[in-house]
């Protein structure tokens, strides 16, 4: 029997709804992943409502965890890390070194970092420590890095003035380390207002992705956590990095029709969850050259 991948998945977690590991860790086990949540904040719902309680995880507890798992004689196991939303500079600097503990007890572990800064429409929403951690920091050490456009400029201190544009600067993190960048949400001057869009690019090529852009009177929180999420579940699963992303974008489409189908704020995901598995509509990256 073909063994089942473990990830270990460091971000935010919320009671009610979906954002962080609430939006992920369901998702990623129900495609086959057997997945450690590890949440940097506990909130009574995501901020997007404008108000909330609960608390940050300390950042040496963050660590603590990690060496709470090798001395079970568990560490090894791990895969992969994700990591997402980050409440201070100091929690990601202590989940860069249970990443690096993990990998120096698995060489082939991955890291995935998904650099949450905001939102397009929304602003920056971290403190400007995290987001110089994200920039300076982080991006090094990732196998994998998922910005959005806003911190796709953030990272290239610019903003594009075309899709070919949004492609130099994704490429031009390349340099920073990561092996792939996955561009989870495109805006740049001209683009189709009817469409979604995404990027891939790898040091062997780039691909570009378009779907329909739904229409909600409030867009749902917890996408781009959905997103990275499944891109390095199916990863681990022996998908390639081109399928992976394929298989993302079609599955996070059906939750957001499911979503929509409810007219619901929070990501449908248990009623979506067999089309998680085994998405109707499929879209196909595209090959694109600068």
């Amino acid at each position: 029997m073909k063994r089942t991948p473990h990830l270990l998945a460091i971000q935010s977690h919320v009671v009610f709804g979906h954002a962080g590991n609430s939006a992920a860790v369901f998702p990623m086990q129900r495609v086959g992943v057997n997945v450690w949540p590890l949440n940097t904040v506990q909130f009574s719902n995501h901020t997007q409502y404008g108000q909330w309680a609960g608390e940050v995880l300390a950042p040496e507890q963050i660590p603590a965890l990690v060496e709470g798992i090798a001395a079970i004689g568990e560490l090894g196991h791990c895969d992969a890390v994700l990591s997402g939303y980050l409440g201070s500079a100091a929690q990601g600097r202590a989940i860069l070194r249970g990443v690096a503990r993990i990998k120096a007890t698995n060489p082939n572990a991955l890291y995935l970092c998904d650099p949450v800064m905001g939102h397009p429409e929304k602003g920056c929403i971290v403190p400007q420590e995290v987001s110089d951690f994200l920039l300076d920091e982080a991006a090094a050490v990732a196998d994998f890095l998922c910005p959005n456009q806003l911190e796709l400029d953030s990272f290239c201190g610019r903003q594009p003035q075309s899709l070919l544009d949004c492609l130099a600067m994704a490429r031009s993190l390349l340099a920073r380390g990561p092996k792939a960048v996955l561009v989870k949400h495109l805006s740049y001057p001209g683009k189709p207002a009817e469409s979604f869009e995404m990027l891939l690019v790898t040091g062997n090529g780039n691909w570009h992705l378009r779907r329909p852009l739904l229409a909600f009177p409030r867009q749902p929180v917890g996408v781009g956590d959905l997103t990275s999420g499944l891109f390095l579940a199916r990863v681990l699963l022996g998908d390639s990095l081109v399928a992976a992303f394929e298989f993302t974008a079609s599955a996070v489409h059906e939750v957001l029709l499911e979503t929509q189908a409810c007219s619901s704020y929070e990501l449908q995901l248990v009623r979506a969850q067999d089309r998680i598995a085994h998405p109707r509509v499929r879209f196909e990256a595209v090959p694109i050259n600068m």
